[in-house]
């Protein structure tokens, strides 16, 4: 007994200082999380409100956009002004209306009514000031704020008129583009300068903020520094006492890019510390329970010390084997060759003679991959013949397939070959729950297991099938033109370069230009123009096919014939500009054809464009059609 106590004593002793070196450790691991979440809250509270002010910025800049186009289009005189006021009365993020200020300080409204503006809007003014957002002011009924977004209307570089939408402060409070916390945050905008509201989410009435008074703040806050950081426009915050809850309420401001405003929070000090307190309270139980650990580690470990740990180095071999499986996955969408590299990896940790994987996916094309030991055999190829019934046979409710015999595996796959002698399968499914192949495996040496075995990878496949999917997708998007379904520019430049080695005795290219596109979208809006090249994509489909037909441009189409007569190019583009000027539509086209070899696609290309130049000025040398009549 003396010698066995003797032979544990340095392990205990060892044992002990560890666990209080790590105690220790996880104290301070602790301290200094709880510091960082803390750190964290206010940096999100600076984040709120930076997400907060440049959201608004971004959709007082894009409503400017908006404005300035409106404006450009009544310069041109393409519609009566009071038909632009009805009209795009909705098309900006926070106005609710338009109006229009006229010379002789006049105001122009959709309806048509002419108001007498003089003393309240000044048209000098407005017109030598530019494109500028007003202060907060009342609107017409005396009653309710509004803040005026200008944008001067210049024909001939004289400003005619002055264009502004109407910001209705009341409903802008309700409508903001982006909810601080959750929408729990109440939310200010503050005129630096006056100090009056412009949105107020707290109280019921916009006011001033230097007209409240002053209010109870924690040690090391005054009103001062409040007010000279508002003046200033800076970033930083204070701490009010609530006078309901009692509890602090952290007021963090900071500017606006728009005239003097800033925007602030107001934030309780439970939801400013949320994720910092609940971070506290689970590293408090964190300690407890890594205690309470020890203390059954100390008695477990004596009795485990002498244990064989043959089985927990054949753990560890399997946790190597599943990083090396997800390792290899993590880029086989790219690099098929990784997914029989995965699957040899699959088969050593079970082990099997043959594992197949067979990807099912309906909006991708099928991904197979088998690995046999021996080399390709029928197994392989009947495990991939026999995926699609396995997938029904999971889809039915079953979680695995586990087959240790014939019979066994006759029963659930019937005719299957005599190849399969028995089976482990399981489902590859995404984080719905949605099918995505299945992992299959055959000639096992061992039955216990194996399709825990192969669960334990499944995630890493159903990985491989979302990236597969993604990936295709980002291709298809990268290559493809959004309205037309054609291929994009991208892939036109992609292309070009290959088309002399596409081709054995030449090659034709169809340049293709839309004809009044400008015409139709000014005419009747950008829908009318969207269906027009829609019907052109369609009609070259139908005429060419789409493997080699790009939109390269607003109203250019360019494709490619390749070892075709240009004779019959010339007849099917003829037939192609019959069929669109049947649905109303009007295109030029260019045929340009060389033999091979082809030594410059790109003169190819200019010689097309060249001819469709040509056939479009004729078309518009047409009077019908001159646009300047128009």
């Amino acid at each position: 007994m003396r010698r066995r106590f003797v032979h544990w004593k340095s392990p205990l002793a060892a044992t002990l200082i560890l666990v209080l070196l790590i105690a220790a450790a996880s104290f301070r691991v602790t301290d200094k999380i709880n510091d960082m979440e803390e750190e964290a809250s206010f940096t999100r509270l600076a984040q709120e409100a930076d997400e907060l002010a440049l959201s608004l910025e971004l959709n007082v800049h894009s409503d400017r956009e908006k404005l300035q186009l409106i404006a450009e289009m009544m310069a041109a005189d393409l519609g009566e002004p009071e038909e632009f006021l009805r009209f795009y009365k909705s098309t900006g993020t926070f106005f609710s209306r338009l109006e229009l200020l006229l010379p002789g300080d006049q105001i122009l409204t959709a309806d048509g009514a002419r108001r007498d503006a003089a003393g309240r809007l000044s048209f000098e003014r407005e017109a030598a000031l530019g494109a500028h957002i007003s202060d907060r002011e009342l609107d017409w009924n005396e009653e309710d704020y509004v803040v005026r977004h200008f944008v001067p209307v210049q024909r001939d570089g004289e400003v005619t008129a002055v264009l502004y939408g109407v910001i209705e402060l009341s409903s802008l409070g309700q409508e903001l583009p982006y909810a601080p916390y959750g929408g729990e945050a109440a939310v200010y905008v503050i005129d630096g300068a006056t100090g009056d509201f412009l949105i107020d989410t707290w109280h019921a009435e916009m006011g001033n903020i230097w007209a409240l008074g002053t209010r109870p703040m924690a040690d090391g806050y005054d009103h001062e520094r409040l007010r000279q950081g508002l003046v200033n426009g800076e970033s930083n915050y204070v701490v009010f006492l609530s006078n309901t809850t009692g509890e602090h309420l952290y007021f963090y401001y900071t500017p606006l890019t728009i005239n003097q405003w800033r925007v602030a929070l107001s934030v309780p000090e439970d939801l400013v510390f949320s994720g910092a307190r609940s971070i506290r309270s689970l590293l408090n139980l964190f300690l407890i329970i890594e205690g309470c650990c020890f203390l059954a580690y100390i008695f477990w470990m004596i009795s485990y010390v002498r244990r064989e740990t043959g089985e927990k180095q054949r753990q560890l071999d399997a946790l190597h084997s599943i990083y090396d499986v997800e390792k290899l996955l993590f880029n086989a969408h790219e690099h098929r060759e990784n997914v029989s590299r995965s699957l040899a990896v699959i088969a050593r940790m079970l082990p099997a003679r043959c594992v197949a994987f067979s990807m099912m996916a309906e909006d991708t094309p099928d991904l197979n991959g088998v690995w046999e030991k021996s080399g390709p055999s029928g197994l392989g190829t009947a495990l991939l013949q026999h995926a699609p019934a396995l997938a029904g046979y999971f889809s039915s409710g079953h979680e695995e397939a586990c087959a240790y015999t014939p019979q066994e595996v006759r029963a659930i796959l019937p005719g299957a070959p005599e190849e399969i002698g028995d089976l482990a399968a399981i489902p590859v499914e995404d984080a719905d729950g949605v099918l995505q192949g299945v992992l299959m495996a055959s000639g096992l040496s061992k039955h216990a297991g194996c399709a825990a075995m192969l669960k334990s990878v499944g995630f890493s496949f159903a990985k491989l099938c979302g990236n597969v999917r993604t990936y295709r997708e980002m291709q298809w998007q990268g290559e493809r033109d959004a309205l037309t379904g054609l291929y994009n520019r991208n892939r036109y430049e992609r292309d070009l370069p290959h088309l002399a080695s596409a081709c054995s005795r030449g090659a034709c290219c169809v340049f293709i230009d839309a004809n009044g596109l400008h015409e139709l979208n000014n005419r009747s809006g950008h829908e009318a123009g969207d269906a027009m090249l829609r019907a052109i994509a369609e009609e070259i489909r139908a005429r060419f096919g789409e493997p080699c037909a790009y939109r390269v441009g607003g109203d250019e189409f360019i494709l490619f014939a390749v070892d075709e007569e240009e004779s019959g190019i010339a007849r099917r583009c003829q037939a192609m500009m019959d069929a669109l000027q049947r649905q109303g539509y009007h295109v030029s086209a260019g045929v340009a054809w060389a033999p091979a070899p082809i030594e410059n696609p790109e003169s190819l290309v200019r010689a097309a464009e060249k001819q469709m130049y040509a056939a479009k000025n004729e078309y518009y040398r047409d009077p019908q059609h001159d646009r300047r009549a128009r």
